[in-house]
């Protein structure tokens, strides 16, 4: 490898332009080479956010400058991923992924064992196990302050009445568009770090809003192996937004509302690099620890938010290229989140609890 790695970015829209670039430029030991994309107005824009970036009208170009590259970032539409990643690790190219990384476990698992076959890196981008208050819950449950953990609650909601359009709001099958495989693979991955592996799992999932093709509003139950029940809940349809994490334990719970600050800081430009505060929360965002009383009339203890983290990802990705460790999602972590969420759309579609 050399000192600096040099990446190849397939896909400049919401997740190449917002999350990946930004990211892999503050991360020390990568350089963006190369962006991929036919969109002559997104061209102009990664030449003008990344100054001397080659830029690919499409993935074959890289495919065949293999040996000029270190790493792939595949942030296309989701039906695109399965394929790309297949011609990345056949190139002999090491591959980061955006959720969802495939439709079904079996492709997951597909792509892990060509992975492990050319003894290449495969894995998947999962930012919000860097959240701020994802960061802090996993302390306060390390810390041991809520006893035996019964329930969690998480919520990933928003108020959208009206739909956008585009691949991610699309009905067709082979799309993967919808909530439960875009929002829901945060809140499922989340919920599997957490509290381990599913056993069983219901799920309710609807379309609401006049127009729209595909799920909108949908809710997730999880029992874990370990006895924990999960409780997620992805929406566009919430006029009124509930709390982030509700998490239930022997001894006391822990309630935090709000979103982490990183996803809206890189949509305004903002980067890590130029903010020695990035990933704070404000105070009021703080979450609370109690037991018995509502953190809205200022009940339980207030616990100080740990910053959040997006950079620490790719910081793994370039520890587990240099050194050879495990990266920090493996893709056998995505798969065992697409076997839950391939069950939930069975359960919603068959109206039946599904056993893992």
């Amino acid at each position: 490898m050399n000192s600096t790695l040099r990446v190849g970015l397939v896909g400049f829209g919401l997740a190449g332009s917002v999350f990946h670039a930004p990211l892999l430029a503050a991360t020390e030991g990568l350089a963006l080479d190369t962006v991929v994309t036919a969109n002559a107005r997104r061209q102009e824009q990664a030449r003008a956010e990344h100054p001397g970036v080659r830029i690919a009208a499409s993935p074959e170009e890289l495919w065949e400058r293999a040996q000029d590259l270190d790493l792939v970032v595949i942030a296309s539409p989701n039906k695109t991923h399965v394929s790309l990643a297949k011609a990345a690790l056949e190139a002999g190219l090491p591959v980061v992924v955006d959720k969802p990384v495939a439709g079904t476990a079996a492709e997951a698992r597909g792509l892990g064992a060509l992975a492990e076959e050319r003894g290449l890196l495969l894995s998947v981008f999962q930012n919000r196990r860097w959240d701020s208050d994802f960061l802090t819950l996993r302390k306060v449950l390390a810390d041991g302050e809520l006893g035996e953990v019964q329930r969690f609650e998480s919520r990933f909601e928003r108020w959208r009445p009206q739909p956008k359009g585009g691949w991610r709001e699309s009905g067709a099958p082979e799309e993967f568009g919808g909530l439960l495989y875009d929002l829901g693979s945060h809140v499922v991955d989340q919920a599997l770090v957490l509290f381990g592996p599913a056993v069983r799992v219901y799920a309710e999932s609807d379309v609401r809003r006049p127009g729209a093709e595909a799920d909108d509003d949908t809710f997730i139950a999880i029992t874990h192996a370990g006895g924990v029940r999960s409780h997620l809940y992805v929406s566009a349809t919430t006029a009124q937004l509930g709390p982030r994490f509700r998490v239930l334990g022997s001894s006391a719970g822990f309630v935090t509302y709000g979103l982490d600050p990183q996803e809206a800081a890189l949509r305004e430009g903002g980067r890590p690099a130029d903010d020695g505060e990035w990933g704070v929360e404000p105070e009021a965002m703080w979450g609370r620890v109690g037991s018995g009383e509502s953190p809205l009339t200022g009940g339980g203890r207030p616990v100080p938010s740990l910053p959040g983290d997006y950079p620490a990802y790719y910081a793994g990705i370039v520890t587990a290229l240099r050194d050879g460790t495990p990266p920090p999602v493996t893709i056998q972590e995505a798969a065992a989140a697409l076997d839950v969420l391939e069950a939930a759309r069975r359960s919603a579609r068959e109206g039946v609890t599904v056993s893992l």
